[in-house]
């Protein structure tokens, strides 16, 4: 009489769709650490920078500064108003636009496409250098008319306008890929004949039916107008202004950690302004 010999298990095998999963989570840990350590470090050294001094050792002074620094106060209220402006004004002359150009004109996107983001095409400088000719031609032409005046106010040093519409022109290509992608996941079409068609008004259908629907777009759109607003050095600088931007590069030359100090805090305040956007969105969507 034969036996048999036992036989041994055969060994457990992970399936190839869960180790693909285990590879892509690992690889994408990975990348995100080598993500924050690229924007952490350099903040750190700055901070760090900020608060140490070969001859006092570790201070908080720049940041005590900061607030009673000369010229701090008045050029960040001055940024935040143009950032304010250029917000209001270009979701006042992109978002009808868009919005005519689904309902009436479709084969008019592509065109309006190009439009919209010729401006990263141009160079700041190139920008820069033709309006203030055309601001100097103009003033020579426009002396003996009444528009004169108008001009001459435009460029006034408590709130230059012409940087707003500046400033419009440079963030058209961020605010229409913002309102394109929220635009594109609704059908716009039927949202306006419906109700349309329940007697609501333009003005109703706008505000009430559009603007809910796009509360992600528009927040994206905002937060990228005020990030370069308050980023903004080229045209500001060579205009003769001084908004946030050229305000940090002026004191930078005589107080360094001061400048930095500045730096630091408005990058911390620009992400939390993004962490609140987001925070606020999801919350819409999920309610």
């Amino acid at each position: 009489m034969t036996t048999l010999a036992p036989v041994a298990p055969a060994p457990e095998t992970v399936p190839s769709g869960q180790a693909r999963t285990g590879g892509s989570r690992l690889w994408r840990r990975f990348v995100l650490a080598l993500a924050g350590l690229y924007f952490l470090v350099p903040l750190g050294a700055s901070f760090w920078f900020t608060i140490y001094n070969e001859a006092t050792g570790v201070s908080f002074a720049p940041y005590a500064e900061l607030w009673t620094a000369e010229g701090f106060l008045s050029s960040l209220l001055l940024s935040l108003g143009l950032a304010v402006a250029t917000i209001v004004l270009v979701l006042l002359l992109t978002l009808p636009a868009m919005i005519t150009v689904r309902l009436a004109a479709p084969r008019l996107r592509p065109v309006m496409e190009v439009v919209c983001t010729l401006p990263l095409v141009v160079p700041p400088i190139t920008f820069v250098a033709g309006i203030s000719r055309s601001l100097q031609v103009g003033g020579e032409v426009l002396a003996p008319t009444p528009f004169w005046a108008t001009l001459i106010a435009i460029q006034d040093q408590d709130f230059p306008l012409v940087l707003v519409f500046v400033y419009v022109i440079l963030v058209l290509p961020f605010v229409y890929r913002s309102l394109d992608a929220g635009l594109r996941t609704m059908d716009v079409r039927t949202l306006v004949e419906a109700a349309r068609n329940l007697g609501a008004s333009w003005p109703y259908v706008m505000f009430r039916v559009i603007v809910p629907n796009l509360r992600s777009a528009l927040a994206s759109a905002s937060f990228l107008t005020l990030a370069l607003v308050l980023g903004e050095y080229t045209v500001a600088s060579i205009l003769g202004y001084q908004p946030f931007a050229v305000w940090i590069v002026t004191i930078s030359g005589s107080k360094g950690q001061l400048s930095v100090a500045v730096s630091v805090l408005s990058l911390l305040l620009t992400w939390l302004l993004l962490l609140t956007i987001s925070g606020g969105t999801r919350g819409r969507r999920s309610a």
